[in-house]
């Protein structure tokens, strides 16, 4: 069918889709081979809904789903720091990208990308073109980004708000008609895909203004008549970037595709194609909804391997009770509430689960406690439900039948702290925190989350969910059907209770049966060690040092964003003075062409809009090179560069993190989130602040002590140097540890035949970035960028290191072998971290084989200073101090004025004796200490 008037074209956000299906759905793994195929479910049911959508005779005649087609498009030749903020693609994620396209052409729908474009502008372009040819465009998605192409026949629809978005939406959402939306884009700028825009200009005030004037054009034409004579200024002193960024939000209806509108005419699915799809990622739900649908047979299940072959994680979960939401108790008063902890008492465990109204542990509200004992008998015990209404005192009125909290908390007490009381949650550090705020110290503890995380490493995620989903068969009831989602979502105590425990009391059931799943295992598995040393005992260490925070001085921070700001403007003035014409520094296009066209630096590239490529890795290139005003140009630029990052990352974003009722700021550590046990730390992300600069560092100034108190860091001394030297049996570097010796300069001294006094600092720093490569699995190309030689000269430098300590490459070559013939790799304490693509073929291939020789070595220095901290509150306890940070190989305590060396001393000698007695390692862990008012004094 050719595409003309009359037709309806459906174009699909693919990459929304994707990211909204990976956000809003648990981790999820195919059973047959751990791949990760959480997101491609939801991309497969929300394709499947679309089609499945009765539209009359409104529906699509042709459909598309767009890509994006890699990281690197137009926008940043323009402007390289286009979207430079955005974190780096989760991990599991990454291999399902793929899957997704071959899902939609499992579909037969057009899937379609283009490289060096976004999927926007490929939209915008098909946009352009059925609007021209007389057909009726529907983009589905809810990125504003598409919302200038809205009119003229072209609308948006939300699918997961099932909310149509036409002129009057858009103008809702910008305060301007729909071909005004980039000249408001252009001022207000994008701090998710990093467009400067105008300082001090949001959404409002830019459409005030754009409503004044007209246009952005005539804005910055007649900025000298703007009253406000800060917003006059900023119009007038930014209109450079300004228009930059009406550049980069604009997109590109000419985009030059390979195909046409025609080949996207609607085409129904081939059901043996789809099922056989679907049935490979083992999604037997949708297959069946599929074959239901067409009338066939759904297809037999992939084979498994018999449960002989298989790793006990795989085998079926024992037969037991079904799952009954309805046969659950919501337990309303005292009496009750004594007959289930009685149960407890007797059988010597319970399940235990909170609801709250937030994510934040140290502001959520209580709102009940789920209970579990036996599978299948489940209760929940509200406490905090409100009616949502407002009472006579400004509050909400309570739901009737429930306990006053504090006489339910005092019965569950005695319980949740009873050593003979084995209490298992899921994600227990959470539910610990939440008791703890309300005078109840939970314990024993037993964790599904932990259990799981200590067998299956590297395997699958650890979200209840997909425990359930993968152990008990069983999919729990979503969140979102209680709360809903977007702006019409509500919090937990506005659920009605009856809705309530059946979500909440089965959350318990699961959880106990996981545990009885899981128990079992971890001794066949030899995962007990890992789980009752570090993994359970870590808990409400952590926990306490969560709840403890840290103080944050926002006035310093305030004062560095000031700095930052200044010297971000002394930097611009001396730039442009070097460049010897004022031109936007921010600018790659204005940059590039002064670099490569006026000043004559070599190794320039241009992109496909003809731009010069002015990337860091280009810019640290013209720095090093000979041409001095260029390489002066350069280096100023990479300081400007830096400077805006940690201005707009750290200083400005933490101020947002302090909490309000404490004065600290408290993140978050997760246990199980990396699979070499290393901890992350999330909200905010304290182990990601950097320490390579001097301005990095000086971002450490504003994590203080409180009064009367003094900080004091203890860090490891090279410990994965150290743990390598060990497991790989390296003499040389053994003893010069042992020595004292500056291993750097001794790996210099030992490949270049130089002696280490009197070296060339130069030289040891390629030893220095030799040493830490190793590690990593480093290339010949990797180690030429980070040392700016040519890449024979590095691969000879990597070649003449295996040369010397030949244990190394035998090590590597061990641990690969291992790995492929047994699926995991274990460090020297026993923690096994599966490797699933270690026998993959293609570019994936080098980086599984890089991380299974850096598990061991990195796995190994998480596990010792795990240990650590699972030993020292004993070890400080009569010391008034407490322990606040873990950040990598560095431990940060709080102390009194007067016994800071007291703490140095005890700390130390539990750190550097963390090893033992499990691992009596073959040369000696050290650790460096230091004291002061801030971290930064301390480190």
């Amino acid at each position: 069918m050719a595409f003309g008037k009359g037709c309806h074209l459906h174009l699909i956000d693919g990459s929304a889709y994707i990211f909204r299906a990976y956000h809003a759905l648990p981790p999820l793994t195919r059973k047959s081979d751990g791949l990760p195929v959480g997101a491609v479910a939801g991309f497969c049911n929300m394709l499947w809904s679309e089609l499945q959508k009765d539209h009359g005779a409104d529906g699509p005649t042709h459909i598309a789903v767009i890509f994006d087609k890699g990281s690197h498009t137009f926008r940043n030749d323009l402007y390289d720091l286009y979207k430079a903020n955005r974190d780096e693609m989760p991990e599991d994620l990454r291999p399902q990208m793929p899957l997704t396209r071959e899902a939609t052409l499992a579909f037969n729908i057009a899937c379609k990308e283009l490289e060096g474009y976004e999927a926007d502008d490929i939209i915008a372009t098909l946009a352009r073109q059925a609007r021209e040819a007389g057909g009726r465009v529907t983009i589905i998605s809810s990125d504003k980004d598409l919302m200038q192409l809205v009119g003229g026949g072209v609308e948006m629809f939300d699918a997961m708000k099932n909310r149509r978005i036409g002129p009057e939406e858009v103008e809702e959402k910008f305060g301007v008609r729909p071909e005004r939306v980039i000249d408001v884009q252009a001022l207000a700028g994008d701090s998710v895909d990093n467009i400067p825009g105008a300082p001090g200009i949001g959404v409002k005030t830019a459409a005030l203004l754009i409503n004044e004037f007209g246009d952005l054009d005539t804005l910055l034409a007649r900025a000298e008549e703007i009253k406000q004579p800060k917003r006059r200024q900023t119009l007038i002193e930014k209109a450079d970037q300004i228009r930059l960024s009406k550049r980069l939000v604009t997109l590109d209806q000419d985009t030059p595709l390979d195909f046409t509108l025609d080949d996207l005419e609607l085409r129904d699915p081939e059901p043996e194609v789809l099922m056989d799809f679907l049935n490979q990622m083992e999604f037997r739900a949708l297959t069946r909804r599929v074959a239901d649908h067409f009338g066939a047979a759904p297809p037999p299940a992939p084979e498994i391997a018999p449960v002989s072959e298989r790793a006990p994680e795989d085998a079926p979960a024992p037969e037991q009770a079904a799952f009954t939401p309805g046969d659950y108790v919501t337990i309303r008063d005292a009496d009750t509430l004594e007959r289930w902890l009685d149960q407890a008492r007797a059988r010597g465990w319970l399940a235990v689960d909170t609801e709250t109204t937030s994510l934040d542990e140290m502001q959520a509200d209580l709102v009940g406690v789920s209970l579990c004992i036996e599978p299948g008998q489940a209760g929940y015990l509200p406490l905090g439900h409100t009616a949502g209404g407002d009472d006579l005192f400004g509050g909400s009125a309570p739901q009737p039948g429930q306990m006053p909290m504090a006489q339910a908390l005092a019965l569950l007490k005695p319980v949740l702290e009873d050593p003979a009381i084995l209490k298992i949650g899921q994600n227990m550090k959470y539910d610990f925190k939440i008791f703890a705020r309300h005078g109840i110290r939970v314990a024993p503890i037993d964790d599904t989350m932990l259990l799981s995380y200590a067998m299956h490493a590297g395997l699958h995620g650890h979200g209840m969910d997909a425990l359930s989903d993968r152990h008990l068969n069983h999919q729990p009831i979503p969140i979102k059907e209680l709360i809903g989602s977007g702006k019409a979502q509500i919090t937990f105590d506005k659920v009605e209770i009856d809705k309530a425990t059946a979500y909440a009391a089965e959350d318990a059931d699961v959880t106990l049966r996981l545990w009885q799943a899981f128990k079992p295992q971890l001794h066949r598995l030899r995962a007990t060690t890992i789980y009752e040393t570090e993994e359970r005992p870590l808990v409400p260490v952590l926990a306490d040092m969560e709840m403890a925070g840290v103080r944050v001085d926002t006035s310093v921070l305030a004062r560095m964003s000031n700095a930052f700001a200044q010297k971000m403007a002394g930097l611009e003035d001396e730039i442009q003075q070097v460049a010897g014409q004022p031109f936007n520094v921010a600018s790659p296009k204005q940059l590039g062409e002064i670099l490569f066209e006026t000043m004559g630096a070599e190794g320039g590239k241009k992109g496909k809009t003809g731009a010069w490529g002015t990337g860091a890795d280009v810019l640290e290139d013209i720095a090093a090179s000979e041409n001095e005003q260029a390489a002066r140009l350069a280096g100023l630029v990479l300081d400007w560069r830096q400077i805006a990052k940690l201005k707009s990352t750290y200083t400005d974003a933490l101020q947002t993190h302090v909490n309000p009722e404490t004065g600290r700021v408290h993140t978050s550590y997760s246990i199980a989130g990396a699979n070499t046990g290393r901890l992350a730390s999330t909200d905010p992300n304290l182990q990601n602040i950097p320490v390579r600069s001097d301005e990095g560092r000086r971002i450490r100034e504003a994590f203080v002590a409180g009064p009367g108190m003094r900080l004091v860091s203890l860090d490891y001394s090279q410990i994965e140097l150290r743990i390598l030297a060990h497991v790989a049996n390296l003499p040389e570097m053994k003893q010069a540890f042992k020595d004292g010796i500056d291993i750097h300069a001794m790996t210099a001294a030992e490949m270049f035949g130089v002696p280490v006094e009197g070296m060339d600092p130069a030289i040891r720093r390629q030893a220095k970035a030799i040493n830490f490569g190793v590690i990593y699995g480093i290339s010949g190309f990797g180690l030429a960028r980070n040392l700016r030689i040519p890449r024979a000269e590095a691969q000879g430098f990597i070649d003449r290191y295996f040369e010397r300590f030949p244990g190394i490459r035998r090590y590597m070559d061990e641990t690969v072998n291992f790995a492929k013939e047994h699926g995991y790799v274990e460090t020297i304490f026993g923690r096994r971290i599966h490797t699933p693509e270690i026998n993959a073929k293609g570019p994936g291939a080098g980086f599984a084989k890089r991380a299974a020789i850096n598990a061991p070595i990195q796995g190994a220095a998480a596990d010792i200073i795990r240990r650590a901290m699972v030993r020292m509150p004993d070890a400080i306890a009569d010391l008034p101090a407490r322990m606040l940070l873990q950040v990598h190989d560095e431990l940060i305590f709080e102390v009194e004025e007067g016994a800071e060396e007291a703490l140095i001393g005890a700390a130390r000698a539990v750190m550097e004796g963390a090893a033992e007695p499990a691992v009596k390692l073959s040369l000696p862990l050290v650790v460096d200490g230091g004291v002061g008012h801030s971290w930064a004094e301390a480190h």
